[in-house]
């Protein structure tokens, strides 16, 4: 179900160009788990979070997924499909969200007034293609310990908290592995007086080692 919104949530903190866009979109209200975009379907469409996150994620025939990663206000999503071609990855809300609706066309009207958003945009591509590159890279060239801690790592704030603890079968679906195998690693990380629950959060207490 999706509904408008009355008045959308403050964006003062976002870019100016950004705030412009999603003055130009439609404002809507998701619950939790509905299917944003479906992998394969070709639509013209960019969401724009405004409250809530998303998961950008892909599953194959077996329904194994791997996830790409998960996003907040302030991120568009969609925008690899603005070529014509089809939607590269699935993306769903996990926890109620609100989203700004923007069309292709209406992004050619931004673009066209703001010149400058569209090397945003392409800043946002790059960067997503480098996120893609690197995570081929390890599941390519590391174990899951490897992947894993990578993933913790890059959660992580600079005193090493995680504040939301994912759960371990999320874990699992960003390094391409079973839940029971992360399991296992986390809990030995744990004995091993590397990692520690804190609420409702994970703390790296001390560095974690390069191999397991």
């Amino acid at each position: 179900m999706e509904v408008a919104l009355a008045q959308p949530p403050d964006a003062s903190a976002w870019p100016e160009s950004l705030r412009l866009l999603a003055a130009r979109g439609q404002a809507r209200r998701y619950r939790k788990g509905m299917l944003l975009i479906q992998e394969g379907d070709h639509s013209d469409t960019l969401f724009i979070v405004l409250s809530g996150r998303v998961k950008a994620f892909s599953t194959d025939d077996r329904d194994r997924e791997i996830t790409y990663g998960t996003y907040g206000p302030g991120e568009y999503l969609g925008e690899m499909s603005l070529d014509g071609g089809p939607r590269s990855a699935s993306v769903i809300t996990i926890e109620p969200t609100e989203c700004v609706v923007v069309t292709r066309q209406t992004l050619r009207e931004h673009i066209a007034a703001d010149p400058e958003f569209a090397f945003e945009l392409l800043k946002r591509v790059i960067r997503r293609a480098r996120i893609a590159t690197e995570n081929a890279r390890n599941l390519a060239l590391l174990d899951v310990y490897g992947r894993l801690i990578k993933v913790l790592q890059g959660l992580a704030d600079v005193g090493g908290l995680i504040a939301e603890r994912p759960t371990h079968q999320e874990l699992a679906n960003r390094v391409g592995s079973s839940r029971e195998m992360v399991s296992r690693l986390l809990k030995d990380l744990e004995r091993g007086g590397y990692v520690a629950l804190e609420g409702r959060g994970l703390r790296l207490v001390r560095p974690l080692p390069p191999s397991w």
